[in-house]
């Protein structure tokens, strides 16, 4: 069900996204569409712009070769001319605007009188066919024929300006026409740019580049650009120059569709896409909700009826199973009222209430256990714990009921981290579960065999899987009952028919623990043949953890010994708590002398020699004199009784507490209830430390 539910969103999921990109596909079509409309528009005016540019280009152009053309007719028609007519003619034709800084007439290429002489003396004499810079377009226009533009380029004279070859041919006495020169014009490029105003292109708003082909190599030669060249998408208008062609490049410096109008339209997809795909969902899960509700209705009237019948069924075993032990208690009690002269008859009596007692105790325990997982108040406690030693747990409890069924029991360790991380209780409690159930289950001379391995180790989690397998040759299953075997009071055989009393809780109490810890349980079973029970636990291993517990288990055994016939003098006012401090003190080696309150504790201490009691556990709250002052007045003693270690004992246990006995003089404090390893722990130390100083 789980999986099926899990799918169903999974594919909601799916549709959802679907939709979305579906929706934020369409208003991007949308957006697109209304974007290529705006640059249709925006290429539309470009377009105008930059043809505008070029109609002033060329204009400007013509005019320039109208004036070059009158001093080729000149030299044509061979007409003889000095340099002072030369002077005269070229500053008529001078311009305001110094666009044309110089007038030049070039026989055979080479430069033979210029106009203004001043500032361009360095071009007399310059042989344009052969300069590198200037040979390109200098033949270009002595073969073709045409007026040619050359440049920008720097000038001889200095400065960056562009030449305007003009090719001149006179007939010859042949009647053929033969080269004579060029009439150039040397304009000024800055003022060029100025007079056909490419700056109004910056001012609308547009960067652009202007550029030409190489005649020989066909390579990009950029003429001129704006500051900001991002020519991106840029628009391109062929502008025709005297014998080649310029090429504009034009676009908005914030492209044709600006980044604010892209990001608006993205933004616009997304929100759309996504308050669709939104609504999409919340309609789906609605339904799904729906589906949900009938499906938990439905499930809730299923269980309802299980549990009914589950009830039904636990009241008919239960009446069975607690009757039974009930009716013993009940009868042998009666029996033992009537026979209390006979002995024999009094202890069997005895001992068959105590077996039936325990089996009611056990069943009792079993459902308090089950509840209690059932309302989910059962957790781990984690803690290191050493198989080995829960090997050896194993063998001592089950070793009686070995022995009185006479069966082969073999426990198998075969691990290569002993030490792990669990709840040490819990998996006792598992492996006691299946174990007991096949000692109970297995007839008299057969056998029950528990292996545990470790079945693999994963490094980087630092985490083994250890697999215990349970197998005995009990009476089995049948494959019809092994489905129901982790339901609650279900058993394949009542107790009268199996002759084997029990709860049915056993295997589903093992079943949520083995859950509970994320492991998994596997059973096979065949009727007369026997079971096996196969239950893999993740456990994390530490051996720096496990090496602790190690020497921690070896310090604690050290201290042990350390305290061996020690003497503690026991100032407790509770006989009770007395009585259970001196009991765990002497099991361990210990000497203990008890005092009632704090007067009779000094008194005791002082009537015996200096050296005669090794530690004083004090208690805090007494009658006739506190802790607290009886500490006070052991420091203020004038010989060695005054360094005697005194440890606290008490249930006062806030830190203004703990602070007052360190402050009184004590050397240690151990809280009520007394933990046993604390106390241990804590006087060792003490004692310790006090050896070595």
């Amino acid at each position: 069900m789980d999986q099926k539910r899990k799918m169903k969103r999974k594919y909601i999921r799916l549709k959802t996204t679907l939709v979305f990109i579906f929706i934020f596909l369409a208003v991007w079509c949308v957006i697109w569409i209304i974007n290529q409309s705006q640059e249709r528009r925006e290429k539309l005016k470009a377009t105008y712009t930059a043809e505008s540019t070029v109609s002033r280009v060329e204009s400007q152009l013509s005019k320039y070769l109208a004036e070059s053309d009158l001093m080729k007719q000149i030299v044509e028609k061979e007409y003889d001319i000095d340099n002072e007519q030369f002077d005269k003619l070229a500053e008529l034709m001078q311009e305001d605007e110094d666009v044309i800084e110089a007038r030049e007439l070039a026989e055979d290429g080479v430069v033979s009188r210029i106009y203004p002489m001043e500032g361009n003396e360095a071009a007399m004499g310059l042989d344009t066919l052969q300069n590198p810079a200037r040979k390109k377009e200098a033949r270009l226009a002595r073969l073709s024929g045409e007026y040619t533009i050359a440049g920008p380029y720097e000038l001889v004279q200095g400065g960056t300006g562009a030449l305007l070859f003009d090719p001149a041919y006179i007939t010859d006495q042949n009647g053929e026409e033969k080269f004579w020169g060029f009439s150039i014009l040397v304009m000024n490029w800055d003022n060029f740019i100025q007079e056909v105003e490419l700056e109004k292109l910056e001012e609308a708003g547009y960067d652009y580049q202007i550029w030409k082909k190489d005649l020989y190599t066909g390579e990009k030669i950029v003429i001129d650009e704006s500051e900001n060249s991002n020519l991106n998408n840029s628009l391109e208008v062929a502008c025709s120059v005297p014998n080649d062609t310029w090429y504009f490049e034009i676009v908005p410096e914030n492209g044709w569709i600006t980044v604010s109008q892209k990001v608006f339209g993205v933004i616009i997809s997304i929100a759309l896409a996504v308050m669709a795909s939104v609504g999409y969902w919340q309609y789906k899960m609605r339904r799904y909700k729906d589906i949900l509700h009938e499906e938990e209705l439905e499930k809730a009237a299923i269980e309802a009826r299980m549990a009914n019948e589950a009830k039904t069924r636990f009241l008919f075993y239960m009446s069975h199973d607690i009757r039974t032990p009930m009716n013993a208690i009940i009868g042998f009690a009666d029996l033992l009222e009537k026979h209390l002269d006979d002995k024999k008859r009094v202890i069997d009596y005895i001992s068959k209430i105590k077996h039936s007692s325990s089996f009611l105790l056990s069943l009792i325990n079993y459902v308090l256990e089950m509840a209690r997982i059932e309302s989910g108040k059962a957790t781990l406690k984690t803690e290191t714990g050493d198989l080995k030693n829960l090997v050896n747990t194993l063998n001592d409890v089950f070793e009686p009921s070995i022995e009185e069924k006479k069966l082969q029991y073999t426990c198998n360790l075969k691990v290569e981290n002993p030490y792990v991380h669990c709840d040490k209780t819990k998996l006792r409690e598992i492996l006691l579960n299946v174990i007991s159930n096949s000692i109970k289950y297995t007839p008299e001379g057969g056998s029950v065999t528990v292996d545990i391995t470790e079945e693999g180790h994963d490094a980087e989690k630092k985490v083994s899987f250890y697999r215990f397998t349970i197998e005995d040759t009990g009476i089995g299953m049948s494959k019809e009952y092994l489905p129901h075997i982790f339901e609650e009071f279900s058993r394949e055989n009542t107790s009268t028919e199996s002759k084997v009393i029990g709860t049915g809780l056993g295997l589903p109490i093992v079943k949520s623990l083995v859950d509970l810890m994320g492991g998994t349980i596997e059973v096979s079973s065949e009727v007369t043949v026997g079971t096996k029970t196969i239950i893999i636990l993740p456990f994390l291993v530490s051996e720096e953890e496990c090496k602790n517990a190690v020497q921690e288990q070896q310090e604690s055994t050290k201290l042990l010994t350390l305290l061996m016939g020690k003497r503690i003098l026991l100032a407790e006012d509770n006989e009770l708590n007395a009585e259970i401090a001196i009991t765990i003190l002497e099991e361990e080696g210990l000497k203990v002398e008890w005092a009632e309150d704090g007067i009779k504790c000094l008194e005791m201490l002082k009537k015996v020699p200096e050296d005669y009691y090794d530690m004083i556990l004090m208690d805090i709250q007494m009658p006739n004199m506190d802790g607290y002052r009886t500490t006070e007045e052991i420091r203020s003693l004038p010989d060695k009784r005054a360094q005697i270690p005194i440890v606290a004992m008490t249930a006062n246990v806030f830190d203004e507490d703990k602070k007052k006995a360190y402050e009184a003089g004590m050397n240690g404090y151990i809280a009520k209830p007394i933990d046993t390893k604390a106390i241990f722990s804590t006087l060792g130390e003490i004692l310790q430390e006090k050896s070595e100083n």
